[in-house]
């Protein structure tokens, strides 16, 4: 089961990078306004969050043989058909539930960066009327 675990870490870990990579470009994007950027970055990872939620709420309705995690596990590690939607089920709900909280502090963290700003004196941008 670690070696399981330890798959769907680096499968689920890899989609989590790059959509930390897209909303780094959507903070880069509003880098003219700190605010904004920061706002944007913590609406956009708490999308993220609810995301990585859903999944978690929903693993235990997936086959595991049409998984990624599936793919990259070797035939010893792959687990019995019987057994194998209760360990996938139970290992993508842990690791997907990890991510999640990880997500859910650093939109936090973003949204206290943003009203330091605020709070420093910046503005958020308001678009032309």
């Amino acid at each position: 089961m670690q070696k399981i675990r330890e798959v769907a870490f680096a499968c689920v870990g890899r989609a989590v990078m790059f959509g930390v990579l897209a909303i780094a470009c959507v903070m880069i994007g509003f880098s003219f306004n700190p605010v904004s950027a920061f706002r944007s970055g913590a609406v956009l990872t708490l999308v993220m969050a609810a995301i990585l939620i859903f999944k978690a709420a929903t693993a235990h309705r997936q086959n595991p043989k049409m998984t990624e995690v599936w793919l990259y596990l070797d035939e010893s590690s792959r687990p019995s058909d019987g057994h194998a939607r209760f360990v996938f089920a139970s290992v993508m709900r842990d690791v997907y539930s990890r991510f999640a909280q990880a997500a859910l502090v650093v939109a936090c963290g973003l949204f206290v960066i943003s009203l330091g700003f605020n709070l420093a004196g910046f503005e958020s941008y308001t678009p032309p009327a």
